[in-house]
């Protein structure tokens, strides 16, 4: 006998891991302020370049001597820009535990083809030895990785005294985690994830050490127009004042805009890692009580509270074929989305089949909790259909 649907809804349904929900309270009719039919180099479109870089450095808390941009292509053109200007100066070790650090270790190995690369995988929710990283290297990695729900617990593995540069993807991370900024000399990130923006902007911060290394290190490959960061060995400081490479969209720099005026009246970096693990808390609770769905992440003090990654562990559901446990899951995600209560929680495509849950600061516990019934009638749901086909 089928069960009965919860009787409460989210009032909002948006649990995408990125583009993320926007802020509450967000309104289109707010972006009408936007300097639209207007040359980004004008001087009031500047202004709100650098609106966004200075804004965004005081919120994290970023230290006075790092240089913030805004960069083409999110998250990805950022790290890209990152890696291929700067890679090469010393060997390389490459940290991976999901498919966005797998990309650049790909990247890495087979278009930068660098002399000496190691690589430290691990599967889908655990981390590798940290332990093994060697800081006389150049050190890449991501702190959140977003399609397997596990992040670093800290930046305590990482010296201060360190010869090499760390590179840091942390989009999924940044304005949600406590990031160890003195011990991070290239960060990336974008609006669309904890700060619920548009695509297409990526931010890109640098240490002074990793200036020392643009302006010392020429690499031995061309560099498209949208990587290049110096000219005549200098680096280009206009691009850390709102002077971006290409044509940014004054709609999404005012839709940024307003997303730091939200996380500024909300308790700030403080308020939004507070609303973030209220949300992991929440779904924490309810896997504790689930006979059918646990972690993905093995260890708790890895455990992402963005991008919270969910399997399921029904011995129904586990001795399927794996992909009648991707159709499986894709079906309960289906069902959720029909029901207009959950759109876009199944598991990233090269992840273990399960469920996806958007963590961050945009989403308000109050729906979270209102989610979780409706997961466990979803899953009954496919799972009663499925053994009355049989």
């Amino acid at each position: 006998m089928k069960s009965s649907k919860p009787a409460a809804r989210p009032d909002r349904p948006e649990f995408s891991s990125g583009p993320c929900a926007k802020p509450p309270g967000w309104n289109a009719a707010q972006l009408d302020r936007a300097l639209v039919g207007r040359s980004h180099r004008a001087g009031p479109s500047k202004q709100r370049l650098a609106a966004v870089i200075e804004r965004s450095k005081a919120l994290l808390g970023m230290p006075d001597d790092y240089r913030l941009a805004i960069v083409p292509a999110s998250d990805t053109g950022a790290i890209e820009m990152a890696l291929w200007s700067m890679l090469g100066a010393r060997p390389v070790d490459m940290l991976a535990w999901e498919s966005f650090g797998e990309g650049w270790v790909s990247d890495v190995e087979k278009q930068l083809k660098l002399d000496d690369v190691r690589v430290f995988e691990a599967d889908y929710g655990s981390l590798p030895d940290l332990g093994q990283v060697d800081f006389d290297r150049d050190v890449v990695f991501t702190w959140n990785g977003t399609t397997s729900g596990v992040c670093v617990p800290d930046g305590d593995w990482i010296p201060d005294d360190r010869e090499g540069l760390v590179f840091c993807d942390a989009t999924s991370a940044v304005f949600a985690m406590d990031l160890a900024w003195p011990k991070l000399d290239v960060v990336t990130w974008s609006w669309q994830k904890v700060l619920g923006g548009e695509g297409g902007h990526g931010m890109l911060a640098l240490s002074p050490r990793a200036v020392e290394r643009l302006e010392s290190f020429t690499p031995d490959r061309p560099l498209p127009k949208i990587f290049r960061m110096t000219k005549g060995g200098k680096l280009i400081e206009g691009l850390f004042k709102g002077e971006t490479i290409n044509t940014p969209s004054m709609i999404c720099v005012e839709d940024a805009l307003l997303s730091l005026d939200w996380v500024e009246a909300n308790g700030g970096c403080a308020g939004m890692r507070q609303r973030s693990q209220a949300n992991l808390a929440a779904i924490a609770r309810w896997v504790e009580g689930s006979d059918w769905v646990d972690f993905l992440a093995d260890d708790a003090a890895s455990r992402s509270s963005t991008s919270i990654c969910l399997q399921i562990v029904d011995p129904w559901f586990t001795a399927m074929e794996k992909d009648d446990r991707a159709a499986t899951a894709k079906k309960i995600g289906a069902l959720l989305d029909a029901e207009d209560v959950a759109r876009d929680v199944n598991s990233y495509k090269a992840a273990p089949p399960g469920l996806r849950i958007w963590g961050g600061a945009t989403v308000d516990t109050s729906d979270i909790e209102a989610l979780l019934p409706w997961l466990d009638w979803a899953f009954a749901q496919v799972k009663d259909d499925a053994q009355g086909a049989a």
